[in-house]
């Protein structure tokens, strides 16, 4: 049995169909990514997946249970963390913790037994009769991880889990899923850091306009739809510059602001380098082509709301 599978899911609103016939099952142990710029339909599709939205067509199969039909039966199996967290402000960390067990059934007693557990997890230790008031974002952000964890779920939902952290509180949250996973637990992702991504997923799906326009490893999408080397051409003439002078030596160029993207074949890159270093007043940066690259090949640069 599959944590989850999906099939041919739709969903509309005001007409707008906002997820496109999509169809994805996840491998028990794995990490899922759904990527996709704003409004490609990565959230619809997980409360989809919950049963918090009726779908307009298709199937879905969460923990075996068929979901709309047996949505609260399902979500016994499951562990979410939302894109907002939704903390009760007025209880303490371990309140919280006790009162988001009874939803599962759990009595207080069997959720206290595992409080500490969760809170050594979350890096939380001591902070059990902490008010949320005295938390970091980073920290408020852990114990909702903790809480997705209360019921010890077989998969976890989780929805752009690491936005508006700083790089030391995303870093130890990519640790704790690493530990997850390693723990056997399966993990469905939305996120829209790339780096991210390439850490924790074992496959993804790039989402764009509700459909999947790319499904694979990361190193498979980034050899199957991008050019390997990529070199950054900063500077007020750089656009022009690159144009007039580097076409010889890319297969594609991609233009941002003052900055000329090169997407290069290896044979290519050393003499393309040495074109370069003639002009001084060019500013350069050499790098492996990454997932960002492929992602914004594939959904545009253009500026989504």
């Amino acid at each position: 049995m599959a944590p989850l599978e999906v099939a041919g899911l739709r969903k509309s609103y005001a007409g707008h169909e906002v997820v496109a016939g999509i169809s994805f099952t996840l491998a028990r142990g794995e990490c899922y990514g759904l990527l996709g710029p704003n409004g490609a339909g990565k959230t619809t599709t997980l409360r989809c997946c919950l049963g918090l939205t009726a779908p307009d067509a298709g199937t879905i199969h969460l923990v075996g249970e068929p979901v709309p039909a047996r949505a609260r039966e399902a979500r016994g199996s499951v562990g979410v963390v939302p894109q907002f967290d939704n903390l009760d402000p007025d209880f303490t960390v371990a309140e919280n913790l006790l009162v988001f067990g009874r939803y599962f059934g759990l009595s207080d007693a069997a959720t206290a037994g595992r409080i500490p557990a969760l809170l050594e997890f979350a890096g939380l230790t001591g902070k059990e009769n902490a008010r949320l008031t005295m938390l970091s974002g980073g920290m408020k952000r852990r114990l909702t991880l903790a809480r997705a964890l209360v019921n010890d779920p077989d998969l976890l939902m989780l929805d752009e889990p690491t936005t508006g952290l700083d790089p030391q509180a995303r870093h130890l949250i990519w640790e704790r899923l690493k530990q997850l996973l390693q723990q056997g637990k399966t993990i469905l992702l939305t996120t829209h850091f790339m780096d991210e991504a390439e850490r924790l997923c074992n496959r993804l799906a790039i989402l764009d306009e509700g459909r999947i326009v790319a499904t694979g490893s990361p190193r498979q999408l980034i050899a199957e739809h991008i050019e390997p080397q990529v070199v950054e051409i900063y500077g007020e003439a750089a656009p022009v510059w690159a144009k007039d002078n580097a076409r010889n030596f890319v297969k594609r160029i991609e233009i941002s602001g003052e900055t000329a993207f090169c997407y290069v074949e290896e044979q290519n890159l050393a003499p393309l380098l040495a074109l370069t270093a003639g002009h001084p007043a060019l500013r350069i940066l050499h790098r492996p082509a990454n997932l960002e690259d492929v992602f914004l090949k594939l959904t545009g640069r253009e500026l989504r709301d």
